[in-house]
């Protein structure tokens, strides 16, 4: 039985997989670019010159290196048979939604979502045996 712990976050996801009494750790990088929005006028005037912010060009090319980077996880975790989720921020519950709206088989396998900090690669193996081993 393959048991998979996946401590995601925007930046970078740590698979953990427990096979046969083995486990193994892979890191997937998201390259997902960090936007900073550089708008705001150039003036102390009311009404002066100002920067027009592309938002909806930087949520999109976003939205597309975000279903990359859970396309690249979820060709790693096809696999397993029982699968926990867990990391700061909220990228957790949007890799669980993409399991559910396009990854069903993969979706039924999933025991829990649950919120961590950072941690380090060892934490992150000792998190996932706690889980299956409770």
């Amino acid at each position: 039985m393959i048991k998979t712990g996946i401590w995601i976050d925007k930046d970078k996801a740590l698979i953990v997989t427990l096979k046969n009494g083995k486990e193994s750790l892979k890191s997937i990088e998201s390259n997902i670019e960090h936007f900073k929005a550089h708008g705001g006028s150039g003036t102390r005037l009311k009404g002066g010159p100002q920067d027009v912010v592309q938002d909806s060009k930087y949520l999109e090319r976003e939205k597309h290196q975000t279903k990359r980077y859970f396309s690249n996880i979820i060709s790693e975790i096809k696999d397993t048979d029982s699968l926990v989720i867990f990391g700061p921020a909220g990228t957790n519950e949007k890799f669980k939604k993409e399991l559910h709206t396009n990854h069903s088989s993969i979706a039924t396998k999933i025991k829990a979502v649950e919120k961590a900090d950072s941690m380090t690669d060892n934490q992150v193996k000792a998190w996932v045996r706690d889980f299956f081993n409770s």
